[in-house]
């Protein structure tokens, strides 16, 4: 998930423009948010024409959305504002109808955006990871202490929906209740990404980000202090595990968290430190369990 720094940005403020990429049918449009220039991964607001349909069909890459709102139909499951789906790369979802329009954020995670017809699953799509679920009315809300720690200030609950076991990425559903705030600064060794469905909040170094705002903050980035006066409800991912620095001086750079973070590693994983910037020829990641495994792949 390499992309460049982008915070605040507010999609209300850009117009849409119209999907063109081979298999995609007329009556798709997009305001992009961040985009991986190597790779083609993106992030969009996407907007559907009241009546659009796409055929049964699949991606070659894993993407994500939530439906912000009207109804969309794949097959016999109605989704309405709320739903969260993840598609594995080579998993076929069946046929597309979005009676009314909709829009939803929309990600494709390690590839440009991509569909072909198909009424089966790649041979190597792992159906078993397909989720679809109902995020509003289908769980409940925990506090963020019971998924993440340090944890925030109480106020700001979340609800899980998608866990990496491989890497500990989140995809998550979070609010801050009225009157929230946390008076430190923070930052993490993890990319981080968010959009507020509704709600404005603010923090210190880029002001209000209202409805529509979004970030993609690259790992290191000083953020904090926060507040919202009303709350907010918001959508955001990590690419590894989410682990708050907490820290006072908001001038740091992100080299200087970066060390920050490493001295922290020393001092509370001491071998796996000294071992991991080692001169023995073991200065490397192996892993048995799972030897195939490259970053930016998908768990297996």
């Amino acid at each position: 998930m390499a992309r460049k720094h982008i915070e605040p940005f507010v999609d209300r403020e850009v117009p849409f423009k119209k999907m063109t990429l081979p298999g995609f049918k007329k009556g798709m449009h997009y305001k992009m948010l961040s985009i991986d220039e190597d790779t083609g991964a993106c992030t969009m607001t996407v907007k559907y024409d009241a009546g659009y349909k796409l055929p049964p069909g699949m991606s070659y890459t894993e993407y994500e959305l939530i439906i912000l709102s009207g109804t969309i139909k794949y097959g016999d499951d109605i989704c309405t504002a709320g739903y969260y789906v993840r598609v594995p790369a080579g998993v076929h979802m069946p046929a597309m109808h979005v009676p009314r329009g909709a829009m939803v954020m929309l990600m494709y995670n390690f590839a440009e955006p991509s569909f072909v017809e198909s009424d089966e699953d790649h041979e190597l799509a792992m159906r078993s990871q397909l989720t679809l679920v109902d995020s509003y009315e289908g769980m409940q809300w925990m506090p963020s202490s019971g998924a993440i720690y340090p944890a925030v200030a109480p106020g700001c609950l979340l609800k899980i929906l998608k866990y990496d076991p491989l890497t500990e990425a989140l995809s998550f559903l979070y609010c801050m209740t009225p009157k929230f705030w946390q008076d430190n600064i923070s930052y993490h060794d993890c990319a981080e990404e968010a959009y507020h469905i509704w709600g404005t909040s603010w923090m210190m170094q880029f002001g209000d980000l209202p409805t529509g705002g979004y970030f993609w903050r690259p790992p290191w980035i000083n953020h904090g202090a926060f507040r919202s006066d009303y709350g907010i409800l918001a959508f955001g991912r990590t690419d590894s595990k989410l682990h708050n620095y907490f820290h006072w001086n908001p001038w740091t750079s992100p080299l200087e968290n970066r060390d920050r973070a490493a001295a922290q590693l020393a001092r509370t994983k001491p071998d796996l430190f000294n071992w991991a910037i080692s001169k023995d020829g073991h200065n490397h990641p192996h892993d048995f369990e799972v030897p195939d495994w490259k970053e930016g792949s998908e768990y297996v």
